[in-house]
């Protein structure tokens, strides 16, 4: 690649990792509900691809007893329809972990995977 394509993805963050106790469930839940597609490699780590994110990233097998960190970073991703969002992650098996609440700029709720995350979904 030349100096030049790789200066537009200078300092930007392009790939995100989360760790995961459920790697098939993992991947069930995201394709369910997002829409994500994955790529395995090897039986601790898959890929993905979000289409139209401008990210991917990588699930790794972690052991579900590991200790959550006290402060970590919170993946937020939007949804033109909110409802139907957490529906879709009710019904893929994950729970929904802070009730939809307003905030200025729009509305989120936070929501478990069922294998160790806890993410948020905004809209307008």
């Amino acid at each position: 690649m030349s100096n030049q394509s790789n200066a537009a993805h200078h300092h930007k963050i392009n790939y995100i990792e989360f760790a995961s106790s459920d790697i098939q469930l993992t991947k069930r839940f995201y394709a369910a509900v997002f829409g994500w597609s994955f790529q395995d490699y090897g039986p601790d780590y898959i890929a993905f691809t979000a289409p139209g994110c401008g990210i991917d990233g990588g699930f790794y097998r972690a052991d579900p007893h590991d200790p959550l960190p006290k402060i970590a970073p919170l993946v937020v991703l939007y949804s033109s329809d909110l409802k139907a969002t957490e529906e879709a992650i009710v019904a893929a098996g994950g729970s929904i972990e802070i009730p939809t609440f307003e905030f200025p700029g729009g509305r989120r709720f936070h929501f478990s995977d069922g294998a160790g995350n806890l993410l948020a979904v905004w809209s307008e």
